[in-house]
């Protein structure tokens, strides 16, 4: 496809609130998993040096 301007290219056709929507929706739930990732990944590590804490004690 070819657009004739920058805002043609924004409006998909009429159909650019459902193509970038989608964009959007799709970056936010990416960006989500990642920072559930790394909350998760930081609880885990905490938890492991409390074991290690336990096992010296």
């Amino acid at each position: 496809m070819q657009w004739q301007s920058f805002s043609e290219f924004i409006a998909m056709g009429g159909r650019g609130f459902f193509v970038w929507g989608s964009y959007g929706v799709s970056f936010l739930l990416i960006a989500a998993e990642l920072w559930l990732l790394h909350q998760r990944r930081k609880q885990s590590l905490q938890r492991l040096c409390q074991l290690q804490q336990i096992e010296k004690d």
